[in-house]
């Protein structure tokens, strides 16, 4: 089961990427005291674990009404995977994204944390190793955002900011190879179904 777990962690912890999310976060509560960023981290982990959750239990509904197959999400999903990632790795960070006054929920729960790729994945996830493995990982990578996000100051100073968006590129490139990988076992699913006819 550890090994399952880590199967569905690492690909979700590059789509999370809660080093390249970092800088974004410590822009947007610059100034702020330790009690407003910790009512900030909470209010940002409770609404992107909600919103996760809720897109993993209703998604599969929602595509069965619609008449989708898991082999057309995986191809649409990891499409977007790599367009996202492609777009991470030619502007500059994920500063392009606006700012509301509650902080916590939006923009830094989501679409920062729990954005368009981690919903695309977590769906994908659970149709190979279940809801359980996935919530467990999804749960993991939720807990070690708000780690690095209580830690911010600290980590900006260790990094630096060249540092930190060095390393969300390499994450980024990985991730755009993970949504190759699923275009290709989405397309293999499509054929397979059609051959079964």
């Amino acid at each position: 089961m550890l090994n399952e777990i880590l199967l569905v962690f690492i690909p979700m912890f590059f789509t999370v990427d809660p080093i390249g999310i970092l800088p974004v976060f410590a822009s947007l509560t610059q100034g702020l005291g330790p009690q407003e960023k910790r009512e900030i981290i909470f209010q940002s982990l409770v609404t992107a674990s909600l919103v996760a959750v809720g897109f993993i239990f209703l998604g599969k509904g929602i595509f069965h009404f619609l008449g989708i197959t898991m082999g057309d999400f995986m191809v649409a999903g990891g499409f977007i995977l790599f367009c996202l990632a492609m777009v991470d790795l030619t502007f500059q960070g994920k500063t392009r994204r606006g700012v509301s006054s509650e902080l916590g929920a939006v923009p830094i729960g989501t679409p920062l944390i729990v954005g368009p790729a981690v919903l695309t994945i977590s769906l994908m996830l659970v149709s190979v190793h279940g809801f359980a493995i996935t919530l467990i990982a999804l749960f993991l990578n939720i807990a070690i955002v708000g780690i690095v996000f209580t830690f911010s100051d600290s980590l900006m100073r260790l990094l630096g900011s060249s540092g930190s968006r060095a390393l969300s590129k390499v994450m980024m490139l990985l991730l755009a190879a993970i949504g190759v990988m699923m275009v290709r076992r989405g397309v293999i699913e499509i054929m397979s179904g059609i051959h079964a006819f």
